[in-house]
């Protein structure tokens, strides 16, 4: 019983780590990973450096934008969900 009381402590900070730092990581990833996996020819998209673009080919890991200087050839990864999610909201 005394070393059930001595661990009872860590085992409450594991608990509450896991769900307030953890878990919501773990909810993030899988949400950016169903953005990617949608993502269609013809998107308006931003990329995490800030690049603005429409999606013109799609492989896949990579996508093709088409930009105001020409097309560019980029990872899937690297299209930010929520600056492309907050300019489809201003359309």
């Amino acid at each position: 019983m005394g070393q059930i009381q001595q661990f009872l402590p860590f085992m409450l900070m594991f608990v509450v780590i896991y769900f307030f730092m953890i878990r919501p990581q773990q909810k993030k990833a899988k949400n950016e990973k169903a953005f990617e996996s949608n993502l269609k020819v013809g998107d308006k998209i931003i990329t995490k450096s800030g690049l603005h673009g429409k999606i013109s080919e799609l492989a896949d890991t990579t996508v093709v934008i088409e930009t105001m200087s020409g097309k560019l050839k980029m990872e899937r990864s690297s299209i930010s969900m929520e600056m492309s999610s907050a300019l489809v909201a201003k359309s």
